[in-house]
């Protein structure tokens, strides 16, 4: 684990109306960190097994609680103290008094002030840590985009942008044209709204009733289904020069080599043979070079939505999406010819 994160998410307020809001905030200075042990403390053993204890070794420090500075002292001393007081006033008339009292006093300021509220009106929220570090171009001539979540905001931007594009200019299209973006991907997809649940199938269903009329017809359904395609698209991974052994030999693809078809024996992509030539089809209209990644049968790849959706609507699907390097780091590699490919 290494230290870069701050925190952005949604905050659930009580309005001033007695209703619930929910607002999304950033906080765009790095308050928290992970700090990870000196390797100096660290045994050659633990330095061999570098294990991280999720519980242990991840908690954010946002403060030290002996502060040098009298005077930050004082302030931060009359900070918390204003913070009890908001808090033990809302006891009588606010459930979520209990609830806040689990929290830092520092941390509901923060927020309180980031959208303009009193303290006592923060009923909930759900945080995340993110790297404050602005993307930048790297390589010696350029070539390289360093950046947070390349993985996978970057073909979120990539479908938006296409969406938007053909909604503007082929509006005497008869197809009906979806993007998809799912929640907690990377944990297993099973939530209310991951790709496990029946969001997907649920959306193809009222689609369907809507071109007959708002009656459903499963036949209409089926055949919704049969002329459907799905292009699940995250990132892929680029050969490493320094882990070429980690790929195929002949199905490795490379950064600023173009779009990627993503293949596994074991069905962690979705992609068969006439799916993987629709996309190279694809390809060869727009002009954007191809590649192909297999993996290795002896090395796990990881995997997308692609099995799953597809497992869950019955509608043929191609795993895709564009190389890159570092793939869950803090700061992930991609191509920038790759990013102008896809119109990034």
């Amino acid at each position: 684990m290494v230290g870069w994160f701050s925190r952005s998410g949604r905050v659930f307020i009580r309005s001033s109306d007695g209703g619930i809001q929910q607002r999304l905030v950033k906080l765009t200075d790095p308050i928290a960190r992970i700090s990870t042990l000196c390797i100096h403390l660290r045994s050659a053993e633990e330095r061999e097994h570098f294990t991280v204890n999720k519980e242990n070794h991840t908690a954010p420090i946002v403060a030290t609680q002996h502060i040098v500075s009298e005077s930050n002292m004082k302030a931060k001393a009359a900070l918390e103290e204003e913070v009890q007081i908001q808090i033990n006033a809302s006891k009588s008339n606010s459930s979520s008094a209990a609830w806040q009292e689990g929290h830092e006093p520092l941390l509901l300021q923060a927020l309180a002030e980031n959208l303009n509220v009193q303290v006592e009106d923060i009923l909930d929220f759900e945080l995340n840590l993110y790297d404050t570090q602005p993307a930048a171009l790297g390589g010696i001539t350029k070539e390289f985009l360093y950046s947070a979540r390349l993985d996978n905001l970057a073909t979120v931007f990539c479908a938006t942008e296409a969406i938007c594009h053909h909604a503007e200019t082929d509006v005497t299209s008869s197809d009906v044209s979806v993007m998809a973006v799912f929640d907690h991907e990377e944990v297993g997809s099973g939530s209310a709204q991951g790709a496990g649940s029946p969001v997907m199938k649920n959306a193809v269903e009222r689609i369907a009733a809507a071109l007959n009329g708002g009656m459903i017809s499963p036949d209409l359904y089926a055949a919704c289904v049969q002329q459907s395609f799905i292009l699940s698209v995250d990132q892929s991974h680029a050969i490493h020069p320094n882990y070429a052994n980690k790929h195929d030999p002949v199905h490795g693809p490379l950064l600023n080599g173009g779009f990627v078809i993503k293949r596994n024996n074991n069905q962690r992509y979705a992609t068969n043979g006439m799916t993987g030539f629709f996309v190279r089809e694809l390809g060869r209209i727009a002009n954007i070079p191809i590649q192909e990644y297999m993996g290795r049968n002896d090395c796990p790849c990881g995997t997308t939505i692609g099995p799953m959706v597809s497992a869950l609507t019955g509608i043929r699907t191609a795993d895709a999406g564009m190389p890159q390097l570092s793939m869950h780091s803090c700061r992930e590699v991609m191509g920038v010819v790759d990013c102008k490919y896809l119109g990034l």
